[in-house]
């Protein structure tokens, strides 16, 4: 019987975690190994992914489902349960009794992704959106002492919130760290894009994109125009994926 590892999501198409992960099981000569999309249209549907004789080994969580599953879980990791979003699921089997663990990774992907880009006038952060995504970009600047503002489309503005046209001269020369935690940009709408004054981006500027497909965006375009370091999500999945693997394995 296979060991099963997958990914659950909503409509996950050609998805990276997939593509990752049976590659390394080719190269890893785990012939006995799989990797499939689970697509829920209902994080209702989550239990019956251990219907059958399927053997889980491990699971990863994509949006819309990063907060939603962790009412199914029995034990969450210290650091996801502060970020409020998990995305790497360990079973855990006890004396014939199956337990669920949650963790987040997609924090070490973000830290050790961007982390090489930064100087000591990186000190202010912008984050472009305030989804599930964000959670894990605001828990690694709050671990590296970053301050941060989220813009957000909400009318309702929370704490280190601001509206989008409220993005000025002073704030954009004072944030130099950009991250866009948006779905914008992402193939198939290439010619979508956060609405910031990308006029006023100068070299000091780091751009990243949570983005990984296209592997340019228009969002790094702009930024790159104006001589801005610019990084999309790629290795950042990578490095979640890497983390996610140990996990399950440990």
């Amino acid at each position: 019987m296979k060991k099963t590892f997958g990914l659950i999501g909503y409509r996950l198409g050609h998805s990276f975690s997939r593509r990752f992960f049976t590659e390394k099981f080719k190269t890893e000569n785990l012939s006995d190994y799989e990797y499939v999309n689970f697509e829920l249209d209902s994080i209702d549907e989550f239990p019956r992914i251990f219907g059958g004789d399927a053997q889980i080994g491990g699971l990863n969580c994509t949006i819309p489902y990063k907060q939603q599953v962790m009412q199914f879980l029995d034990e969450i990791d210290p650091e996801a349960k502060q970020i409020g979003a998990v995305n790497t699921i360990k079973i855990i089997e006890e004396g014939g009794v199956r337990k669920l663990k949650g963790f987040n990774t997609d924090t070490y992907g973000f830290e050790q992704s961007i982390k090489p880009l930064l100087t000591n006038k990186h000190r202010k952060a912008l984050i472009l959106g305030t989804g599930g995504a964000s959670k894990a970009v605001r828990f690694v600047f709050d671990k590296l002492q970053i301050e941060y503002l989220s813009a957000t489309t909400r009318e309702q503005l929370g704490e280190n919130e601001l509206h989008y046209n409220q993005i000025d001269q002073a704030l954009m020369s004072d944030h130099l760290i950009i991250v866009n935690t948006t779905p914008l940009g992402m193939f198939p709408k290439n010619d979508t894009c956060p609405n910031i004054p990308y006029e006023l981006i100068n070299p000091d500027h780091v751009l990243f994109d949570l983005v990984y497909n296209p592997e340019e965006t228009l969002f790094m375009q702009k930024g790159k125009a104006r001589g801005a370091q610019v990084k999309n999500g790629l290795e950042m999945l990578h490095l979640q994926a890497l983390k996610a693997w140990e996990i399950w394995n440990r």
